[in-house]
């Protein structure tokens, strides 16, 4: 007499159980993503100059005047450019510091504390007045700070094409690069310099 036949095993079918499989589907592709994405080499992106003297030389030929530095420390690198026309005429140059932090450079017909809230911090701390070294003829220099570590210098320029505007140097740079920076600007006619297509005034 033959024993009897062993009922096959089967699977849970229940919802439980898919929920389950799907768990764990889910848990093992996140897992596997996450390692990939730890081992692979990661490529160094170096930022690149935007040449700011090319758009200066373009503004200027344009008839504008805009303050710029005469030259940058070693290992500084300018990243970012950009002149906008109209009621309110704004200048701006980002650049990088051989430590790569951050400082900027801002151009406008606008209140400083208005440009403070808009380029470093709503909640500002306003600091003592400053007397950094400048070419620009500006005694008076009022400060800030941020919670983050930012700073910022800003004075009205009282005298020359741009007397009224607001000048603003800000970023996570030092107190002391970022003086360094303000001693290097000027109003200054430019060499020719080669045209750059992304540097045209708009």
């Amino acid at each position: 007499m033959s024993e009897p036949r062993e009922r096959p095993s089967r699977y849970d079918r229940s919802f439980g159980g898919l929920i389950a499989a799907l768990i764990a589907t889910v848990l093992f592709v996140t897992a596997y993503v996450g390692f990939r994405a730890f081992i692979r080499e990661q490529p160094d992106v170096e930022p690149e100059s935007v040449n700011y003297l090319s758009c200066v030389s373009d503004v200027q030929g344009a008839g504008s005047t805009v303050v710029y530095p005469i030259a940058l420390p070693a290992g500084w690198l300018d990243t970012s450019v950009a002149y906008e026309r109209g009621e309110s005429p704004s200048w701006r140059i980002g650049i990088l510091t051989d430590r790569e932090q951050f400082v900027g450079v801002v151009q406008q017909d606008e209140d400083a504390e208005d440009l403070v809230r808009t380029y470093v911090d709503k909640n500002a701390i306003p600091g003592d007045d400053a007397s950094p070294a400048n070419g620009l003829g500006a005694t008076t220099w009022r400060t800030w700070s941020d919670r983050g570590g930012d700073h910022a210098f800003a004075t009205v320029l009282d005298s020359g094409p741009l007397a009224g505007e607001t000048l603003l140097v800000y970023g996570s740079a030092s107190v002391a690069e970022q003086e360094a920076l303000i001693d290097l600007l000027t109003v200054a006619p430019v060499p020719d310099q080669p045209a750059d297509a992304e540097c045209a005034a708009s």
